[in-house]
């Protein structure tokens, strides 16, 4: 048996039946966008209500995944104005908590080209520690287009693909609304999400159907959650972190 697609049923509290398709590799590839550039190295000043969770000189907002220990990032265990994945450390995620936010986040994936598909400058940015915004080396780099940079993994494909070379920083501004829920616990709204990459419009403020996996959709919780970078096991590199709460 060899389809393409596979059809994930499951119940989720207070969701009912929800199903989803992941990968989907008969979705259309997103339409090729060269973004505007910005000046060689620039990065977006943080604004004045916001929360800096990297500043490219300390990895002090950061702990590992399990929240016991500092992040194991950087090269060499050194901050030089970005962080880098190492790879088989372990996602990390970031002291403080969020839900209805405004997040900016900067990242270049690997210089150096090395393997294809979702095994290609492959990192992702977690909302509330649950749902994926993708990174992904998607430069002349084909694979299912809910899986490719921008996308809510599995669930919603970007609008168009504007990647920039690799080793060029890349932005991603990303409008979240967590889910809702009433006064007896039942889920009223379901959490949105609104991306631009490198300055263009790929996510309109699409619905998030519940956590993101390669394997199932989770359910959809309460409570806010930290933001959390992805170890998939490329020397993916982060900088200019900042958060608004809305």
């Amino acid at each position: 048996m060899t389809p393409k697609l596979a059809l994930i049923v499951s119940f989720v509290a207070g969701a009912g039946v929800v199903a989803t398709l992941q990968p989907d590799e008969s979705l259309p590839q997103p339409a090729l966008v060269t973004p505007g550039l910005p000046p060689t190295g620039a990065v977006t000043p943080a604004p004045s209500d916001a929360i800096v969770l990297f500043d490219g000189t300390s990895m002090s907002h950061w702990l590992t995944a399990d929240g016991k220990a500092a992040a194991p990032w950087t090269p060499e265990g050194k901050v030089g104005g970005f962080m880098q994945c190492v790879p088989g450390s372990g996602q990390i995620t970031s002291k403080e908590h969020f839900a209805d936010a405004q997040i900016h986040v900067e990242f270049a994936t690997p210089e150096k080209v090395a393997g294809d598909g979702q095994g290609r400058g492959n990192s992702g940015v977690f909302l509330q520690g649950r749902y994926e915004i993708q990174v992904l080396d998607s430069y002349n780099n084909k694979t299912y287009a809910n899986g490719q940079c921008a996308s809510v993994y599995g669930q919603h494909a970007p609008l168009v693909n504007v990647s920039r070379k690799p080793g060029e920083w890349q932005t991603f501004d990303i409008i979240y609304r967590a889910a809702k829920f009433d006064a007896a616990g039942a889920l009223t709204a379901k959490p949105r999400v609104t991306v631009l990459h490198n300055g263009v419009l790929v996510q309109d403020n699409v619905e998030i159907q519940g956590s993101t996996s390669h394997v199932a959709k989770g359910p959809i919780d309460k409570g806010d959650g930290p933001i959390s970078l992805q170890d998939h096991g490329n020397t993916v590199r982060y900088r200019n972190i900042w958060v608004r709460k809305l």
